[in-house]
């Protein structure tokens, strides 16, 4: 899986720079696939051809045009399913079932998502004697992660495109080939040149400088904290908007009157879903001391329940970590956990099944306190700490408890209680009970989450400028 372009003013065009990335799978330590290496001049060509694009065609459709050519290209990225399920198996290690499920599913479900709203979404208003409209940002800088990279994608570029703006995308380079068969996708539905221009390279040189052109109106980022605070700081020198998607580290919250069983197996399939690399995923169960052992328990054997196992086996439900300085990371933590005195209840090791891969067991550690660092970070592998607590208002503090504010859920018998729980959380979102995803809900977080919102019309408006005509 080589590509030696890139994808930029609707056609492949040869990088300025001869520099390729390697792409590894982290379930064979293979090569599977390369793609260039850009470099600033990339980014220049990118933006200039968006930039284009905007003024001469894009900025002036009306919704009902955009939503046609959104629909087109959702229709080919579905007929193309199995194909990026595949992909996305061999370079993040998603099991085949779930890279089909979730990660090859949800970017049609959003662009769909995108075609609807248009249909009903207001782009302009009379508000006394003021005509208020809602123009597109202009040229967008999306910056993605690989953790579910098309996923992370479509989020952008849906609401982007639904808004009238034309984007330039930097991939992950740690799984850029998925990115590709997007790029395959417009050309097959003939998509306008300039509207989705795509850049891989390393933050350092193609993200820095596609954040810092001078012709960007807008930068769209999801990553680590880290990486975030330099997009930010960047986009402040400029006076650019900046939109932040960042980590997390969710609590579950089981309160005393909770369906026990239900909710402890719900919450370890969550917190490991995807190897645990997952920025939402529910990494920290907080449930009644009385109940504690009870907890473990159903903990423990809802592990036997996910086989480790090869991606591209359909009866894998969970795969490796994405490559050895993220295996040897989630070490760091269980280690230091138990150096706290966490107790380790299942897990910590690497499988001595596989030969090669970045495999490590999912890992259960009790007795956890919020003090511990176990507790605070995130760890982004899988990993699940329980912390047990002796009363509501303990549990709601526990939850709190952390520089993020990403998600997390809340479980009772009594629904009232659980939403009066969950108001309480400083969290994006909050699953009550089990509550189903919703593609239309606003995604994003509070404190050091992030800033703004992806998804349904929350997502649109970050892209969208309020302009007042008074009349």
């Amino acid at each position: 899986m080589e590509y030696p372009h890139l994808y930029i003013g609707g056609r492949w065009q040869t990088p300025a720079g001869t520099d390729t990335i390697s792409v590894e799978s982290p379930s064979t330590e293979e090569i599977i696939g390369a793609v260039p290496a850009g470099t600033p001049d990339d980014v220049d060509r990118a933006v200039t051809a968006a930039r284009a694009a905007f003024e001469e065609h894009w900025g002036r459709t009306t919704a009902a045009e955009r939503a046609e050519w959104l629909a087109r290209l959702a229709a080919n990225l579905e007929a193309r399913r199995d194909a990026i399920a595949r992909v996305i198996a061999q370079e993040v290690g998603t099991p085949i079932r779930i890279a089909t499920s979730i990660q090859a599913t949800s970017p049609v479900t959003i662009l769909r998502s995108y075609v609807e709203l248009l249909e009903s979404f207001r782009f302009e208003e009379e508000i006394g004697n003021s005509l208020v409209v809602r123009e597109p940002m202009g040229v967008v800088g999306a910056i993605t992660p690989w953790n579910y990279p098309l996923h992370q994608i479509a989020a952008k570029i849906a609401p982007a495109l639904a808004a009238g703006c034309t984007v330039v995308l930097k991939p992950s380079e740690v799984a850029p080939l998925n990115a590709c068969l997007l790029a395959e996708a417009c050309l097959d539905v003939g998509l306008p040149p300039g509207i989705i221009n795509i850049v891989h390279g390393t933050g350092a040189s193609v993200g820095e400088a596609l954040v810092t052109h001078p012709d960007i109106d807008m930068v769209s980022f999801t990553g680590s904290v880290r990486a975030g605070r330099r997009v930010a700081t960047l986009g402040a020198e400029r006076i650019r908007k900046v939109t932040l998607e960042l980590g997390g580290k969710s609590a579950c919250v089981l309160l005393d009157d909770g369906p026990l069983e239900q909710a402890v197996g719900m919450c370890v399939k969550h917190a490991l879903l995807n190897s645990g690399q997952t920025c939402n995923a529910w990494t920290r169960l907080v449930v009644p001391r009385a109940q504690l052992g009870e907890a473990e328990q159903v903990a423990v054997a809802t592990l036997r329940t996910l086989p480790l196992g090869d991606p591209l086996d359909p009866a894998t439900r969970l795969g490796p970590v994405v490559s050895a300085a993220q295996r040897d990371r989630v070490e760091g933590y269980i280690a230091g956990a138990r150096t706290e005195r966490a107790r380790l209840i299942a897990g910590g090791r690497r499988p001595t099944a596989f030969n090669k891969g970045y495999y490590i067991e999912p890992t259960i550690l009790s007795d956890v306190r919020s003090s511990m660092i176990i507790a605070q970070e995130e760890i982004f592998g899988p990993v699940l700490a329980i912390l047990p607590y002796d009363d509501e208002e303990e549990a709601v503090q526990i939850a709190n408890d952390t520089v993020y504010g990403l998600a997390g859920a809340v479980w009772s018998a009594n629904p009232a209680r659980a939403v009066g729980v969950a108001r309480r959380i400083r969290t994006g979102q909050v699953d009550i009970n089990g509550g189903r995803y919703n593609p239309l809900a606003p995604f994003g977080g509070y404190k050091q989450s992030g800033i703004g919102r992806e998804m349904g019309r929350f997502g649109l408006e970050e892209y969208l400028q309020v302009k007042a005509l008074a009349k």
